[in-house]
């Protein structure tokens, strides 16, 4: 009985652990950006608002701005003119590369299976 008790309080913890994963992930565009800035390391804005179908200039500024503050994303101010900035996966950030790569592989066998392409 006292095994039970300690499952269940393992799964609590890992249920606790998808919440907050997605809590930071959570919405229709992070994902995408994270892989954008993933797949070239750094990234203008406007790079990845051409990468991104569909977000507007608002919402990938606010999604930018969310993963800083969760320490994803590094933004850098480049001193050109007109100035430039730069996004780039903190080392935190860069441990989601494996789970993007899964994603990624993981779509592209289910549009297949789905869609037969």
């Amino acid at each position: 009985m006292e095994c039970n008790v300690i499952e269940k309080e393992q799964h609590k913890k890992e249920m606790m652990a998808v919440q907050d994963s997605m809590d930071v992930l959570n919405g229709k565009w992070k994902i995408a950006v994270i892989s954008s800035i993933c797949f070239y390391n750094k990234r203008r804005f406007s790079d990845i608002l051409n990468d991104v179908s569909g977000i507007s200039n608002k919402m990938l500024s606010k999604e930018l701005k969310e993963l800083e503050l969760n320490q994803l994303v590094k933004r850098t101010v480049l001193d050109t003119h007109p100035v430039t900035i730069q996004y780039e996966l903190t080392a935190h950030g860069k441990t989601l590369q494996t789970i993007i790569q899964n994603l990624t592989e993981w779509g592209i066998e289910h549009r297949k299976k789905i869609v037969g392409r």
